[in-house]
């Protein structure tokens, strides 16, 4: 089968692999679409979390097979599963606990501290043609939900979990520093949960165009007028939460600086470089920085943020191709999916691939 598979710093190539074996709790899956997400860029640039040498818990080692935003359809499954079966559409939760440390036994499986990730520690991914996973990880697609949409639950349920983490409560104020996927599926999920006025803060013209269309109410370009300024004087003081996910020290201290008295800081953004800050600002006026990453992962996945989104794409509550920018296919994945995404100038947000 054809499969992407990365190899070091830039250099992805598609290549002819042996499917997996299937294990009895396993299940392979046809991959109908893999979504291109923030973080396949930052590994493609700066391979860091895909592993050089075996992987203490799957043995797999570079070069790995990519892709961890996507849905298929069940071509085979194990000896022991019992809850798919051959031919249901389904969406793959990515994120496997190790289910033995202290957070796993606590319940808190979204902060296990040994994550296995399907698209990086695994040697599988959605940027193929098939691939094999265990069964507690698929979600099946009920009636209604189109295959493509259902690449977009992952990033779509990371949004979600930010407005969950951040306390966000009907009536409030937010403003959103940076508009890639997750920040645009963070408005949404705002706009849904009640927010009174979104503010955002981006300098991609596109994407300041689409965040108005999810529910954004004010929009600035952060080189043209100064976010900071425009966000205190349109409110009392500031907003009361604040997301920031672009990863900059400007943009993290921005963000601080547009919440209100007690107001809420949520960060999604991973910084490449260390972010200063002045902490007065915090402790003073009693602001609240929280981080949120992902989702709740299995077993809870399937009565938390994962589930949530496949029941509001099952109700036609989210707009998926509001956030679809491109459709390409394995073979286009670098210079058509990469290369494109990484241009300063792109117009694009989220691509998706057809293996």
């Amino acid at each position: 089968m054809k499969a992407a598979r990365l190899y070091g710093e830039q250099d992805i190539r598609i290549d002819e692999v042996e499917p997996q074996p299937l294990e009895p709790t396993d299940v392979r899956i046809d991959v109908e679409v893999c979504g291109i997400c923030g973080s396949d860029l930052h590994e493609y640039r700066n391979p860091e979390a895909t592993p050089k040498e075996e992987h203490p818990r799957t043995g797999a080692s570079r070069p790995v097979i990519v892709g961890h935003e996507f849905s298929g359809i069940v071509s085979e499954v194990g000896n022991d599963v019992g809850r798919l079966n051959v031919g249901g559409p389904v969406a793959v939760h990515p994120n496997i606990p190790c289910y033995d440390c202290v957070y796993c036994e606590d319940g808190e499986y979204n902060r296990c501290d040994d994550v296995a990730s399907i698209g990086y520690h695994t040697g599988t991914g959605g940027f193929a043609e098939n691939v094999v996973v265990p069964e507690r990880q698929v979600h099946a697609l009920p009636d209604g939900v189109d295959l493509w949409e259902g690449a977009l639950v992952e990033p779509l349920a990371v949004g979600l979990h930010a407005v969950r983490r951040s306390g966000l409560q009907a009536g409030d104020t937010v403003a959103v520093f940076g508009c890639g996927p997750i920040g645009l599926t963070a408005i949404r999920a705002a706009e849904a949960a009640g927010a009174k006025r979104i503010f955002v803060s981006e300098p991609n013209d596109s994407r300041r165009e689409i965040a108005t269309e999810l529910g954004a109410d004010v929009t600035v370009d952060p080189f043209e007028t100064d976010p900071v300024e425009a966000i205190t004087n349109a409110t009392a003081g500031g907003v009361n939460v604040a997301f920031e996910f672009a990863g900059l020290e400007q943009t993290f201290n921005s963000a601080v600086q547009s919440t209100r008295r007690g107001g809420t800081i949520t960060v999604g953004s991973l910084s490449e470089a260390e972010i200063s800050t002045n902490t007065e600002e915090i402790v003073m006026a009693e602001r609240t920085v929280t981080g949120t990453f992902c989702y709740g992962f299995p077993p809870t996945s399937f009565r938390t943020e994962f589930d949530a989104i496949i029941s509001s794409l099952a109700d036609g509550a989210i707009d998926t191709e509001t956030f679809v920018t491109g459709r390409i296919s394995l073979d286009e994945l670098i210079e058509g999916g990469f290369e494109s995404l990484l241009d300063p100038e792109t117009e694009h947000v989220k691509i998706l691939v057809k293996p």
